[in-house]
């Protein structure tokens, strides 16, 4: 019996309800990992259904499309002779659970029910889901008619358990278990499990990255073991970004690690470690032992072992080194993958913007441009995928763009709405910034249509509001103010559904908002302007750190308008 095991893990780009498109991502993760010669695949949470299904979570429908696509995989020729750990909804014993399904050979070896449900910040799971309390604890699930045509199983295992293979045990943890004060891998470790698997939905926070590492990183430090680590892709439908990092850690050393920010629908990390590494490791640093008061592991024995017999000669993963992304970096990537996503599921033909040339809008812009440069990127590195996007969004099957700038020009649409209290500096600036990133831009002037506004309040009232300029009254002064800033709401709205109509193109664009985080946690702003939009890709971004996107933009993409933002 061999000693060396090849894991793989897996970052994927999975819809709400996308049931087909989910399948076939999956069945390709799975035909990767079994190339690269892994016998292990572990994939994202709830990745049949994706993550972000909220209230469908509640529909029956949901849980039949779920088993649906599990009978599929089951089925398949490719999910053969690897362990296959998938994510998806459960209903057992009439309670909704967030579960992991591990299959090997048309044979479900354990349902495995989140114990510890994320229930903060933008995290609801206590809304459609309950947590698994029965600690160490397994029963039978009876499994569906169509699954068991498949399975030839009455009922499997289902609860808090770990396989036992012929060469090592496996233990398993769902997202928000690895946060958690007492962690379920703690001791799973104390109890021999050697590798840990983790199948998250984490979303993209400036700085989150290193604190998720570090997490991973110590969870073999203290006591050995194998971390593998999958995560959602993409923005699911909802308002989140989930940022990827497939990682693999080995006794507290990073040996493989996935992409943070990439447009990659696919991407499937392998790592090959040798069990005696962890056996050591525990037996010369850790001298582990249980305490009497801890119950045992719940086991099941699995006639597989993950393991050849001719191993020796495979060469291992090696401890590396991950560089993580500035914030700066993070607000260039993160957003502009989101908005890819966004905008290639919405069936729009690009996005429309409000530029005033201040910091938060032209921040916006620089993020629509780097989106912009990461699709020709990723064409040029041969992702037919996106490429096929491109040419939906800009209804060309010929397509091909060259530079961002160009491809800006296509699905990019920038408006500066003058009034009779702008500068010419703030036109300027917002003329130039759009000439530098290639996006088609208008000029116009909003004063007719606040005069007509003005003029029908004071044709009912008698009564002509004046700005404190020309010895108008705060309350007068304000109401003209926000009159403006709505204005531009309304004509930005206008714009955007008929502004390919007038170019003849199909569709509509979807209109970008620019209020910062600092403007929502204050108030500091006018009510539905430009924090009313489609999408407000700003929305959890300091004023400061704008400020700083914006010099790294000026370095990184030669955006000399900036210089004066």
């Amino acid at each position: 019996m061999g000693r060396k095991v090849t894991l793989a893990t897996c970052s994927l780009d999975q819809w709400a309800l996308d049931f087909d498109g989910n399948f076939v991502r999956i069945l390709k993760s799975i035909e990767i990992a079994k190339e690269n010669g892994a016998k292990y695949r572990l994939g994202p949470e709830l990745e049949i259904c994706g993550y972000g299904c909220a209230d469908h979570f509640h529909e029956s429908d949901t849980l039949l499309h779920c088993f649906e696509v599990l009978k599929k995989l089951l089925e398949s020729p490719i999910t053969l002779d690897v362990i296959c750990d998938v994510g998806m909804p459960i209903m057992h014993r009439n309670v909704r659970y967030n579960c992991r399904v591990i299959f090997l050979n048309r044979q479900i070896l354990l349902i495995r029910p989140k114990m510890l449900l994320a229930n903060h910040g933008t995290y609801r799971e206590l809304r459609w889901f309950s947590p698994w309390t029965k600690f160490r604890t397994v029963e039978e699930y009876l499994v569906p008619r169509m699954i068991r045509q498949v399975t030839g199983q009455d009922a499997v295992p289902f609860g808090d358990c770990v396989l036992s293979t012929l060469d090592t045990c496996i233990g398993t943890e769902m997202c928000e278990e690895l946060w958690h004060p007492v962690s379920p891998h703690s001791q799973m470790g104390l109890d021999g499990v050697e590798i840990f698997t983790n199948s998250s939905a984490s979303h993209h926070e400036l700085r989150k990255a290193d604190r998720r590492l570090s997490l991973i990183k110590s969870a073999t430090a203290k006591s050995g073991g194998i971390y593998l680590y999958a995560n959602q892709r993409g923005c699911d439908g909802d308002r989140l970004y989930y940022d990827g990092c497939a990682t693999v850690a080995v006794n507290g050393d990073i040996v493989a690690h996935g992409a943070q920010f990439s447009l990659n629908e696919v991407e499937v990390i392998t790592a090959t470690s040798d069990l005696e590494d962890v056996r050591c490791y525990r037996g010369e640093s850790c001298q582990l032992r249980m305490g009497s008061e801890c119950k045992p592991c719940c086991r099941i024995k699995v006639n597989f072992s993950l393991s050849g017999n001719d191993d020796t000669c495979l060469p291992t993963s090696q401890a590396i080194t991950r560089r993580l992304h500035t914030p700066e970096e993070e607000i260039s990537l993160g957003p502009a993958c989101w908005l890819w996503d966004y905008l290639r599921r919405s069936g729009q033909g690009g996005f429309l913007l409000p530029l005033s040339g201040g910091v938060d809008s032209s921040s916006v812009a620089c993020i629509v441009y780097s989106m912009c440069v990461l699709v020709c990127q990723a064409i040029q590195n041969g992702d037919t995928q996106v490429l096929e996007d491109v040419r939906r969004l800009v209804g060309d099957d010929a397509y091909l763009p060259r530079r961002p700038r160009e491809l800006c020009g296509h699905i990019f649409t920038t408006c500066y709405m003058a009034s009779e209290n702008s500068s010419a500096d703030t036109c300027n600036r917002a003329k130039e910034l759009a000439g530098q990133i290639g996006s088609t831009h208008m000029n116009l002037n909003i004063d007719m249509a606040v005069k007509g506004i003005v003029g029908i309040f004071s044709m009912v009232t008698g009564r002509w509001p004046q700005f404190r300029a020309n010895g108008g009254s705060h309350r007068e002064n304000l109401a003209l103010q926000n009159v403006q800033a709505r204005v531009r709401m309304v004509l930005a709205y206008l714009f955007a559904q008929l502004g390919l109509w007038t170019r003849g193109k199909p569709g509509g664009l979807l209109v970008l908002g620019s209020a910062n985080v600092d403007e929502s946690l204050t108030g500091y702003f006018t009510k539905y302007d430009c924090s009313s939009a489609d999408i407000n890709p700003i929305g959890g971004i300091s004023k400061k750190d704008l400020k700083g996107f914006l010099l790294y933009c000026v370095a990184q993409f030669q955006l000399t308008a900036l210089t004066s933002a």
